[in-house]
């Protein structure tokens, strides 16, 4: 490669290891919007889909094995969540 080449190169490695970094700290903030005007709603998730803390053997956001299970979480609007139905029943504010 010429210098030239490898300048082009490691720029955009630069470019692209930013964007993935502000990726990651984006979702660490999840929802991205403002959390006071959300609320933790389990039970709601679809496989893969939760937000975090899906309880034993699940790390955080998108480890739930199944579908609305009962002690993983998505962020939902305040106020909306036992209101939410799903196969298994409605949304809850507690785990289960």
């Amino acid at each position: 490669m010429t210098d030239k080449t490898q300048l082009a190169a490691a720029s955009l490695a630069g470019a692209f290891a930013a964007a993935l970094a502000l990726l990651a700290s984006s979702a660490a903030a999840a929802p991205g919007e403002d959390q006071a005007s959300k609320e933790k709603c389990y039970g709601v998730a679809l496989k893969g889909q939760n937000d975090c803390a899906a309880g034993a053997d699940t790390t955080c956001a998108g480890t739930s094995k199944v579908d609305y299970q009962g002690n993983s979480w998505k962020f939902v609007p305040k106020g909306t969540c036992v209101s939410i139905v799903t196969p298994k029943g409605h949304g809850s504010l507690t785990s289960s």
